[in-house]
């Protein structure tokens, strides 16, 4: 039986070039980073130097890269830390959208169970922010807007630099979640007009547990980790050197294949999507083409014409040597429709129905020609057409 992948949306593999400069880390170069000894100097070197060379890549200054155990603590760390500090002035009001990634949603409901007000923003049909709805939902005391650039479900992009320069006009903190766009998409804080950005190692073949958080000079958040004075004071805890080593050097490859790998996984998704066209009439595609990134493909079945369970689907495509998602992995382990499904205007039958494919670096022609015959095979086994 075949073994087929298509979840990099949920995680990659470890590169082993990244395994390899980790090594050095675990094994002889293991110090402290906050330690004063050589072994302690040795290893802050090799952390200073990885969060120069992630920095620049997002067009950040080193002293406004923080690293972190990844994209949930990052988003945690940017939205209850602004909104705390806020809280102190008299503001409590934060604007989202209803597509965000859990790391956000569930944040906001934290802070609204105590204290604050959180106005969820509607998509359009595509899952795309309007930045006018932004604009609209701003008040008086509104500390904190916070959009996704790339949704991790349906790859769709949102015009983060258009939200950004209204923040701005506004002064209002801006936070972007670039977790499913960094190493996929060019980033720039600059150019984005962000205030706060965060990312992950693990969906661009690094290793899992580390991310980090762009804080742009001169804003100020509440530390939610306390402890020590690493990362400046913001973020306590044992620094982890060897996966920021592995952080540096998987982003650096990212970036370097990013326009070759684009076009390679653009024409893989476009050709299996016109092949699920041919195949699956009452398939429908969630997202917009001109307006999502390559690597992310999601399909629901219309339950007006067809009666199909998704999670027998997915079941049957594993047994078949296929893993793909249902949506996000962080949510997986609950049986109930995406979120982000719903809110662009699918049922929730057909929402129920729906399948993400995402693509990488080891994904071939012919990995999705067979899941194509399997996926056949199965929907004419547990569909029933109306």
């Amino acid at each position: 039986m075949k073994s087929i992948y298509l979840d990099y949306a949920a995680t990659t593999p470890l590169d082993p070039e990244v395994f390899e400069v980790m090594k050095i880390y675990f094994l002889d170069k293991f110090g402290n980073a906050s330690s004063i000894h050589r072994y302690g100097q040795i290893a802050k070197a090799a952390l200073e130097e990885s969060r120069l060379s992630i920095a620049k890549l997002i067009g950040a200054k080193p002293g406004e890269f923080y690293f972190v155990s990844g994209g949930t603590e990052a988003n945690n760390f940017a939205i209850k830390g602004a909104a705390l500090n806020a809280f102190r002035l008299g503001k409590n009001h934060i604007v989202t959208s209803e597509i965000e990634h859990h790391a956000v949603l569930d944040c906001c409901a934290y802070l609204e169970s105590n204290g604050f007000e959180v106005t969820y923003l509607k998509v359009d049909s595509s899952g795309v922010v309007n930045p006018e709805s932004v604009e609209k939902a701003i008040k008086k005391n509104t500390c904190l807007i916070s959009i996704m650039l790339v949704n991790n479900e349906i790859g769709t992009i949102n015009p983060i630099k258009d939200i950004g320069e209204i923040a701005k006009r506004h002064k209002i903190i801006f936070h972007t979640d670039a977790v499913q766009a960094f190493g996929k998409i060019p980033i720039n804080v600059e150019e984005l007009n962000v205030d706060l950005l965060s990312i992950s190692a693990h969906k661009i073949y690094g290793p899992k547990g580390i991310g980090a958080i762009y804080i742009r000079n001169g804003v100020e958040l509440e530390k939610i980790v306390h402890g020590g004075g690493q990362e400046k004071g913001r973020r306590a805890g044992t620094e982890n050197v060897p996966s920021a080593v592995g952080f540096a050097k998987a982003a650096e490859k990212a970036i370097q294949n990013m326009k070759f790998e684009n076009q390679r996984l653009l024409n893989l998704k476009l050709n299996f999507k016109q092949k699920i066209c041919n195949l699956f009439p009452f398939v429908l595609f969630n997202g917009i083409e001109s307006k999502s990134v390559p690597h992310i493909l999601n399909i629901s079945f219309d339950s007006s014409k067809i009666k199909i369970d998704g999670e027998a689907l997915l079941l049957n495509l594993d047994l078949n040597g296929i893993a793909v998602s249902a949506g996000s992995a962080c949510t997986s382990g609950s049986i109930k429709p995406s979120h982000v499904i719903l809110s662009i205007g699918r049922d929730l039958d057909t929402a129920k129905s729906t399948i993400r494919f995402s693509f990488g670096k080891f994904t071939e022609a012919e990995d999705l020609d067979y899941v194509l015959m399997v996926m056949k095979e199965v929907v004419e086994r547990i569909g029933i057409v109306l």
